[in-house]
């Protein structure tokens, strides 16, 4: 039977260490290595209810997008996170965090977003192998049309945008929250660019900077690499079954 250390360096060795963020932390983040796996559970987040449903389901591991941990002082039952780390450990539950190295490898978390949105001659903004979006053609159409298709092929709730005068030809994508990297998306040359937890001051300046900004969530934008994880996690490992969660789900609710 696979192992938790086995799952771990398969996971790392389509998006090693190295192509992620200095700020962030992934890979094994609880649990013991040499723990024997033979169903995993993956969720965008490791919540609570997640927990919970790894318990109902027999799971021995969880795999995240984003880390379970970042800084704790302590793993105790007085904090909620605190609480959630002592459920896994108690019930023999690792977890495996992959996040700004997923979003920046072949084949992650933007690629599958780009691919969800009909982007073709699909690149990185920079055309190396990895990096954190992506860049892709559509035919041309309204600023709206694209909107609307985006909310219907992300399964999102709602959609934000800010017009900046041009038609949608060009589309740069970054899963979550990606503003930061719009001046690289825009020397790409693109003329809109999706992605979540927009600012208000950003959405304002959209027409001034002439670039199409589209919000659909930080949750949509990320969510369909789990299925992409499931597939690879499945195939590599035929003795395990990997499922997505059931329980989770986007925490932004529209009216």
């Amino acid at each position: 039977m696979s192992t938790v250390c086995e799952i771990r360096d398969y996971l790392l060795s389509l998006a090693p260490k190295a192509w992620k963020e200095d700020w962030d932390n992934v890979g094994l983040l609880c649990g013991r290595q040499s723990q024997e796996v033979s169903r995993i559970l993956v969720a965008l987040d490791v919540t609570m209810e997640v927990a919970r449903e790894a318990v109902e389901k027999q799971v021995q591991l969880i795999v995240s997008h984003h880390p379970l941990l970042f800084s704790t002082q302590a793993i105790c039952d007085e904090t909620e996170h605190g609480a959630l780390l002592y459920y896994l450990a108690s019930h023999n539950i690792a977890v495996i965090s992959m996040h700004t190295n997923l979003d920046s490898a072949p084949d992650g978390v933007n690629d599958r977003l780009a691919e969800c949105l009909g982007l073709a001659n699909i690149r990185t903004f920079t055309g190396e192998e990895y990096g954190i979006g992506r860049i892709g053609d559509v035919d041309e159409q309204s600023l709206a049309d694209f909107a609307a298709f985006t909310a219907k092929q992300l399964k999102a709730g709602g959609i934000r945008y800010a017009d900046g005068g041009k038609p949608v030809r060009c589309v740069a994508v970054g899963g979550g929250a990606c503003m930061d990297f719009l001046p690289q998306a825009m020397l790409s040359g693109c003329d809109t660019f999706v992605t979540g937890d927009i600012k208000y001051h950003q959405f304002q300046k959209a027409a001034t900077l002439g670039v199409n900004l589209i919000d659909a969530g930080h949750f949509p934008t990320e969510d369909p690499i789990c299925e992409v994880l499931c597939q690879k996690l499945t195939a590599q490992f035929p003795d395990i079954t990997a499922e997505k969660s059931e329980v989770h789900a986007d925490c932004v609710k529209f009216l």
